[in-house]
């Protein structure tokens, strides 16, 4: 049997962090690739991954994703992960200097905001730039939540 080498991955995965739109303002989107072991992508692959209170910090001119829970994977051997070590994220030398730059300013961060399986099979994480949202912000957020819901319903 020919080993195929154009296999396009079909999956649905796409873990969210809900909380991150609620809480931020966010200000610009990337793209960035992952470093992970093998049982990681696993896991990830089934579904098993939190993006709940995690953060982007920079650490020596690079980034790194805090608390990324990871599940470990249920056939892992000895070899298995830890579920909340630091990931470092794969963006280009531009992006990164750009993202360090801002990041400096008062008042933003870097927050993940989606973690997904691209056409290729590769966990790719969307991050954000983001300005945290004041409380009236949020009020005015859920009012607008519910208007849509509204309006969806009629």
């Amino acid at each position: 049997m020919p080993y195929l080498c154009n296999v396009r991955w079909k999956s649905n995965i796409r873990i969210k962090n809900r909380r991150a739109t609620f809480d931020y303002l966010v200000l610009d989107r990337y793209t960035a690739g992952i470093q992970l072991y093998g049982t990681e992508i696993k896991s990830i692959r089934e579904g098993h991954a939190s993006l709940v209170d995690t953060y982007c910090m920079f650490v020596a001119g690079e980034l790194w994703v805090k608390q990324m829970h990871i599940a470990q994977y249920q056939f892992g051997s000895y070899a298995n992960h830890e579920t909340k070590r630091d990931r470092k994220l794969l963006l280009n030398r531009k992006e990164l200097r750009k993202l360090e730059r801002q990041t400096k300013e008062t008042g933003k961060t870097i927050i993940p905001l989606v973690l997904f399986i691209n056409d290729k099979g590769l966990a790719k994480l969307e991050i954000g730039l983001c300005q945290g949202k004041h409380s009236y912000d949020k009020r005015q957020a859920l009012k607008e939540k519910d208007a849509k819901r509204e309006l969806q319903r009629l």
